[in-house]
């Protein structure tokens, strides 16, 4: 199992448990990725993605989406997409 950074959390949105992310990389509906701090560490599907209130299936480097986390996430916690 590989990991490959494409993002950093930007904001949480703790009501909703919504993370914000600046990407750095490609990322999908489907993908698994990995979402580490120094208190936070836990792997997840990404179920459904988001710019302002458009869903989308697929994002790029450069934009910042809005994905639903099944845990709590901090500002400038790393995202990694898990490559099998």
């Amino acid at each position: 199992m590989q990991k490959q950074e494409i993002g950093k959390v930007a904001h949480f949105f703790g009501k909703v448990s919504v993370a914000a992310i600046k990407l750095s990389g490609p990322l999908k509906v489907g993908d698994r990725i990995s979402i580490e701090g120094a208190h936070t560490n836990f792997e997840q599907t990404v179920e459904s993605m988001r710019i302002e209130q458009d869903s989308l299936t697929e994002a790029q480097a450069g934009q910042d989406v809005g994905i639903k986390v099944i845990d709590r996430v901090r500002e400038h916690d790393t995202v990694y997409k898990i490559i099998e």
